[in-house]
């Protein structure tokens, strides 16, 4: 049985997450949890009796919001459901959405981050993890159709001591503005770290900032709307994995 009773009430923005969303995530985690290459239906789901309470986050009613719940809220069903059956340390939690664009241009890209370890493997690092279906395009093709220059694009470093097996590190993304642009970014663990498990050590906090062209930082909160000028940097550092178990 997977109960969710106590789960908290409909958010007053966009984290809410359908019914059938939470489901799918569930369907996900034990389809993973199985071990063995089978189907993917609604069969999968009758040997679980799922309850969701009605108006809740997880099944919000209209006219609840509900973008965020697809790529935010579903990635912290995964996590929790990991968690719980003792299989997986957090992964990063989130898919670090991005947008920028003005009247001639428009992006959206889903930023990699760090997977969690789990008994007998590490976490892989910048990938992207669970509830995802998207790929990055690649920097030569951005920067071909766009007036921006990536700058960077690496593994964040991750030190981690505490834990038999290690958690994924997440990415750094740095990106130059050639023209005025607006910016939104919809992510999450920018503040509550993606918890380790069996005694692993928590994987890094995401962080973002704009460095001005004069060289002044903006430190970004996880929901962030903000207004970009030719020559600012956007720098997304993305959630780490958790670790799992002790040395």
């Amino acid at each position: 049985m997977i109960d969710f009773t106590g789960t908290s009430g409909r958010h007053e923005g966009n984290f809410n997450a359908p019914k059938a969303i939470t489901r799918a995530a569930v369907l996900y985690v034990f389809r993973c949890l199985v071990g063995a290459d089978i189907p993917l239906n609604d069969g999968c789901l009758k040997p679980l009796r799922l309850i969701i309470p009605e108006g809740c986050l997880l099944d919000p009613a209209f006219p609840a919001a509900v973008v965020a719940g697809n790529v935010e809220t579903s990635q912290a069903i995964t996590n929790a459901l990991f968690l719980a059956t003792g299989a997986l340390a957090a992964s990063q939690g989130t898919m670090n959405n991005l947008t920028f664009g003005n009247a001639r241009h428009q992006y959206y890209e889903t930023i990699c981050g760090g997977a969690g370890a789990g008994n007998g493997f590490a976490g892989a690092s910048a990938v992207q993890t669970h509830m995802t279906n998207s790929r990055m395009t690649d920097v030569e093709i951005l920067e071909k159709r766009l007036p921006v220059r990536i700058d960077s694009f690496s593994i964040r470093e991750q030190k981690d001591s505490q834990s038999l097996w290690p958690g994924g590190a997440g990415a750094l993304r740095s990106i130059l503005f050639l023209e005025d642009m607006e910016m939104n970014l919809l992510s999450g663990h920018r503040t509550i770290a993606p918890p380790g498990l069996a005694g692993g050590q928590d994987g890094a906090v995401g962080r973002g900032r704009i460095i001005r062209a004069d060289g002044e930082e903006e430190r970004l909160d996880a929901v962030e709307q903000a207004s970009l000028y030719a020559g600012d940097r956007l720098v997304i550092e993305t959630p780490g994995g958790g670790g799992y178990g002790r040395p």
